[in-house]
């Protein structure tokens, strides 16, 4: 639904604006797009997050792939309100980029059978698509120290094929 926010770089570079990146919030690990590059240095104390890094290719096809599946929860999920006979519009549906979250947006109150629906689609689509070991791999990389020269002795090579984080790291082998 879209949220503004002061993130700060983990590696210090000043992003230009609409840049799109990969931002760590209080929900996990989510797609947004520079709006401004900092205007100062903003403490870890002001910031809203992270910037964990531009977006990359694999960053990229991992989007398709989640926009994709949050379609089909969308469709679901009307058809499933439909079916009961559910007095609820559905606003939208997002699902964070690490994948371990879904959301559903409604208007007005939701109701405990809706709840019921959203957790149960919620769970058919988290473990239709198995995010939840490649959220892992976002999250943690390789292991300890992922992108750095300390972490296999001159670079990430030890990343799983494809592994987003892999694809991300400035120091890996090509």
């Amino acid at each position: 639904m879209g949220q503004v926010g002061r993130f700060r770089a983990v590696d210090a570079t000043r992003y230009p604006r609409g840049t799109r990146v990969i931002v760590r919030t209080s929900r996990g690990l989510e797609i947004g797009d520079v709006l401004a590059p900092p205007a100062g240095d903003t403490s870890a104390r002001e910031a809203d997050g992270t910037l964990v890094r531009g977006m990359t290719i694999e960053d990229q096809l991992l989007e398709a792939r989640l926009t994709k599946n949050r379609d089909a929860a969308y469709a679901a999920c009307r058809q499933r309100i439909d079916e009961l006979g559910l007095d609820a519009t559905l606003l939208d549906v997002e699902h964070l980029f690490d994948g371990r979250s879904l959301y559903f947006y409604f208007l007005g109150d939701t109701t405990p059978e809706l709840e019921r629906v959203t957790d149960e689609l919620a769970e058919v689509y988290e473990s239709q698509v198995q995010f939840r070991s490649f959220a892992e791999a976002v999250t943690n990389g390789c292991g300890p120290g992922c992108g750095t020269d300390a972490a296999t002795g001159g670079g990430c090579t030890s990343c799983a094929t494809g592994c987003a984080v892999a694809g991300s790291c400035s120091t890996r082998k090509h």
